[in-house]
């Protein structure tokens, strides 16, 4: 090992492989007093001696490697220590002679690692550690797991993509020149992966250029530190990043909770409220309040004819299995239509079309809405006799005027309604309605868009309402 000095020597360098000579003499001596862990600490602290050795003996000095050499003598000597030294005062003395040569060597190499002892206090976390040197990866993992942490490492950018897919990892160790694909390449994929790049990324290099710093930095490494590593840095780095990982841990768990409660509210609530009214009232916190606004809407009116008498000769449960099938085949109907069903009165379909959401061909899409629950009662009849139930057959009245529509009722009980003039006269018209018609108000046949074959219906005077109704009966759709 003294080869070196005659070659490449420095006033660090001569200190330093000074200080491990002495360090393995004392070692010599005290060998079979120490326990299994300690001598491999030491053969692994010996090892990197050799490898220094080596580096102090080439030309040019390869300073990335000599802080890969720096760092795990660093590492192995302060574990040493921390285990040693009440046991083994003259190694304990020893090994800090060793760790005084190496910060020597680290400030004359323009990086300080030692200096202060602290003790981070930090949430155990599961750490992925990626470095192509097996040293590299062994001292990591043995220093991280005395603190608490879970280690795994891996060798190559490939190996640790593979990690990070098959656990969750709370933070990553990552060295940068790394054969194949270099630490670059890792933690672009890391940030740019909709899953991992949450994941904390520290980057530990021996390369100490700014650009490669601010490089990292912008493809989203979370901190930087160089190589040999201050542990005690380190230790505050990794707590930083655990946190941060556990925080947006516990923000998606309740992002997706309320996600869930989303769900779960629209599909409850979109049982009795309309999808539209649903979504108002959970964009909008606004849309609890009492009160509404003057709407122009086209209201639809259906029921079913003299549907008293038919269910008069039925069992009750045959009465809902009708009524369920004829409102579930009308209500899919209108909901494909964009209306908004206000509500169910026995038989009776209350619908309009115009609000919470106003469209510009709301008549047309309850014109059209009409016609299809008149063209659907086929079906419905079909599966009625195949029940042995009997047919059935509704009338559709449609109006169109403005409307108060907003939340009705009190504090406690409300509902989403319509209040209005217009509303009195679609009931009125619907009272006029045979089987299978369907009569619109003249205001409906005057907002209509698109081209409807229609007859002229006779004026109805019916009772409240001073003026002649006009209404026609609304036969299909030309082209």
């Amino acid at each position: 090992m003294t080869s070196s000095l005659s070659q490449s020597a420095t006033p660090w360098s001569d200190l330093l492989l000074r200080s491990m000579a002495e360090l393995r003499e004392v070692y010599q001596r005290h060998e079979g007093e120490l326990e299994a862990m300690a001598t491999e600490d030491f053969a692994q602290l010996f090892a990197s001696s050799q490898r220094l050795d080596a580096l102090l003996l080439a030309e040019p000095l390869d300073r990335h490697e000599l802080r890969n050499v720096l760092s795990a003598v660093r590492g192995y000597g302060e574990m040493l220590r921390e285990d040693l030294a009440a046991q083994q005062p003259e190694l304990d003395a020893a090994l800090a002679r060793l760790l005084k040569a190496a910060d020597a060597a680290n400030d004359e190499d323009g990086e300080t690692s030692g200096g202060f002892q602290r003790v981070i206090a930090s949430e155990p976390g599961f750490i992925l550690a990626v470095d192509d040197l097996k040293e590299n990866r062994e001292l990591v993992a043995r220093y991280l797991s005395r603190s608490g942490h879970m280690v795994v490492t891996a060798s190559s950018g490939a190996e640790a993509l593979h990690t990070l897919e098959q656990a969750d990892v709370d933070v990553v160790l990552l060295d940068l020149m790394m054969p194949e694909m270099d630490g670059h390449e890792v933690l672009r994929r890391i940030k740019e992966h909709p899953e991992w790049r949450a994941t904390p990324v520290i980057v530990i290099s021996g390369r100490q250029d700014m650009d490669g710093i601010i490089e990292c930095i912008e493809a989203g490494a979370d901190d930087y530190l160089f190589k040999p590593f201050n542990p005690v840095l380190l230790q505050a780095r990794i707590k930083a990043g655990i946190e941060r990982k556990r925080w947006h841990d516990r923000e998606e768990l309740y992002r997706q909770q309320l996600e869930r409660n989303e769900k779960f509210i629209r599909a409850t609530f979109g049982r009795y409220l309309s999808d539209e009214i649903v979504t108002d009232i959970l964009e909008r916190p606004e849309g609890l309040e009492l009160g509404g606004d003057l709407r122009r809407v086209t209201i639809m009116m259906a029921d079913i004819r003299g549907f008293t008498t038919i269910s008069e000769n039925l069992a009750p449960a045959q009465v809902v299995t009708m009524i369920n099938r004829y409102l579930g085949a009308m209500t899919d109907i209108i909901m494909a239509q964009q209306g908004t069903i206000d509500e169910f009165i026995g038989d009776a379909i209350l619908a309009v079309f115009g609000a919470p959401q106003r469209r510009e061909d709301d008549a047309d899409r309850a014109a059209r809405c009409a016609l299809q629950m008149q063209a659907a009662m086929d079906e419905v009849n079909r599966l009625n006799q195949a029940d042995g139930l009997p047919e059935i057959k509704t009338g559709i009245a449609l109006n169109t005027g403005d409307v108060i529509a907003g939340n009705i009722g009190s504090e406690r009980r409300s509902k989403y309604g319509f209040v209005g003039h217009p509303m009195n006269v679609t009931s009125r018209i619907e009272d006029a309605t045979a089987g299978g018609d369907i009569l619109i108000a003249d205001s409906t046949l005057q907002a209509l868009r698109g081209n409807y074959q229609t007859e002229a219906g006779e004026p109805l005077k019916v009772k409240g309402i001073h003026e002649l109704l006009r209404v026609h009966r609304l036969l299909g759709e030309t082209t």
